[in-house]
């Protein structure tokens, strides 16, 4: 089954006079993306890997005429893993430089690796664009409300990677999701000589996926894990760059009694996280409901916000009384409040935070209108 994905057409992303960069984590469809872009493009384009070790020596020589030769007669380069280049950013720069029409597009696995490359050669020359797992939007194009809702707890306990989605049967779903997890989300990672203990690295993901929803802090996770809060804050900051988790800031006006230290941590994708503790168990025999609740509605609404360009900060909210929000989205100076409940259930905004903040809207979102949520004005 072929998924539409957002992105529909070059035309639509590609920046004037600027290279574009997509990142995403490992097998969530970068490379269908690229050939389905350039199906419909009349532009004459090259296309090729990162893998390559003859583009390798071309685009990390810094000879001008040799790049400048490969590219040579083309409209487009497109470059596909292209954090296997060394010192990818500086050829890149070379011919955007020398070459203002060409359209050039290069996709990465590894965010803090690529941009690591890209950064600072390609300020001011590029525009980043983030492919996740299947969204709840590009799904609405094939079913309708009431199918993806039927679908809704295979979407929490599997998560929407593109293979896990279309596969045939649970058991086919699980073997993918386990192999994502032990040999393609982690391999960036792992490849780097600072990482020397895998079982430390897994492990503190298995504390990440029980606490899913709770505040945690670098200093709680180095002591469970015997290790040091740098080392933690050093594995937390890989694990994040690597597209496997992300992180939510506690909101606060510096008022004494907010918590504002800790962070919540979440999966970018809710199969992911169930295969790190091997737990692919129906609702119904499942003690974690809200976790996975909480993670899915923030993991999707993340996609819905990169994909239309809309920039907000988002925050929890808890005091030291133990009054909490869910989420909190900030734009443009004004507040949007959320509070998760996976049954139908009446909620208010805490007494100790409308006294102080003004909030534009509260709304409690469940099963049953989850969608106007993570999927506004369809």
């Amino acid at each position: 089954m072929f998924i539409q994905r957002f992105f529909t057409s070059i035309n639509s992303i590609m920046p004037k006079g600027k290279i574009l960069i997509i990142y995403g984590p490992r097998r969530v469809g970068k490379t269908t993306l690229l050939k389905m872009l350039l199906k419909n493009t009349t532009l004459k384009y090259k296309i090729d890997s990162g893998d390559n070790i003859r583009l390798q020596e071309i685009m990390s020589s810094k000879d001008f005429r040799l790049i400048n030769e490969y590219a040579s007669g083309y409209e487009m380069l497109v470059i596909d893993e292209a954090q296997n280049i060394p010192d990818v950013g500086t050829g890149l720069k070379i011919l955007i430089d020398e070459n203002p029409k060409l359209q050039i597009i290069a996709t990465g696995s590894s965010s803090f690796d690529l941009s690591q490359k890209i950064g600072e050669p390609l300020t001011g020359r590029k525009k980043t664009i983030t492919l996740f797992p299947f969204s709840q939007g590009e799904l609405a194009k094939y079913h309708n409300a009431y199918e993806l809702k039927e679908q809704l707890e295979n979407f929490l306990i599997y998560g929407t990677y593109p293979e896990v989605y279309t596969s045939k049967n649970n058991q086919e779903k699980k073997e993918i999701l386990l192999e994502l997890v032990g040999s393609y989300l982690l391999k960036d990672i792992l490849s780097l000589e600072k990482v020397k203990n895998p079982l430390v690295l897994h492990n503190l993901l298995k504390l990440l996926a029980f606490q899913v929803g709770n505040q945690v802090s670098a200093h709680e996770l180095a002591v469970k894990l015997s290790i040091n809060v740098r080392t933690v804050s050093r594995y937390l900051d890989l694990l994040e760059k690597a597209f496997v988790i992300f992180r939510l800031s506690a909101f606060s006006r510096n008022l004494r009694n907010e918590v504002a230290t800790k962070s919540k941590y979440y999966f970018y994708d809710n199969g992911i996280r169930n295969a790190v503790i091997m737990q692919f168990n129906t609702l119904d025999y499942r003690n974690d409901i809200g976790a996975l609740w909480e993670n899915f509605l923030i993991a999707e609404r993340l996609k819905y916000l990169s994909y239309n360009r809309i920039f907000t900060n988002c925050y929890f909210w808890r005091n030291y009384k133990q009054k909490e929000i869910d989420y909190i989205e900030e734009q443009n100076g004004e507040l949007y409040a959320y509070e998760f409940k996976w049954k139908k259930t009446k909620a208010k905004l805490p007494d100790n935070f409308t006294n102080e903040y003004s909030v534009k809207s509260f709304s409690v979102v469940n099963k049953d209108n989850y969608l106007d949520f993570l999927m506004p004005g369809c």
